[in-house]
């Protein structure tokens, strides 16, 4: 199991082109830990404006009646890849790993499958 500082270093040191991290309650829309990003994002208050995103999501979904879970969300900006990766299980319930990429230097599908390992490995 890793804790939260564990499986933010291992975002940004173990998936290419990582460039911004986070480890987020949606339901306060607090960050647990950040690492990375700059004077070009601000990683809380992305973090923060996920939440959004997923709690409409969530919300569509009941709507629509539809029973299945959420395992991520993909943002894709001209240079960047946002991944949104919702935590299972009974440690996770209510948080997500957020993710940013550089277009560039990452592989969609190689960070998708790291992250998912991560996800499995935290521990809150």
């Amino acid at each position: 199991m890793a804790s939260v500082e564990v499986s933010l270093k291992e975002m940004m040191a173990g998936i290419e082109g990582s460039t911004a991290a986070a480890v987020v309650d949606y339901t306060s829309g607090m960050a647990l830990g950040t690492l990375g990003g700059g004077k070009d994002l601000d990683v809380t208050v992305a973090a923060a404006g996920n939440t959004d995103v997923i709690r409409a999501k969530v919300r569509t979904m009941e709507q629509l009646g539809l029973k299945s879970r959420i395992e991520d969300i993909l943002i894709t900006l001209e240079n960047q890849y946002h991944l949104i990766r919702l935590v299972a299980g009974r440690n996770g319930n209510g948080l997500f790993l957020y993710l940013v990429l550089d277009k560039a230097r990452s592989n969609l599908a190689m960070a998708r499958h790291q992250l998912r390992r991560i996800e499995e490995q935290l521990e809150v």
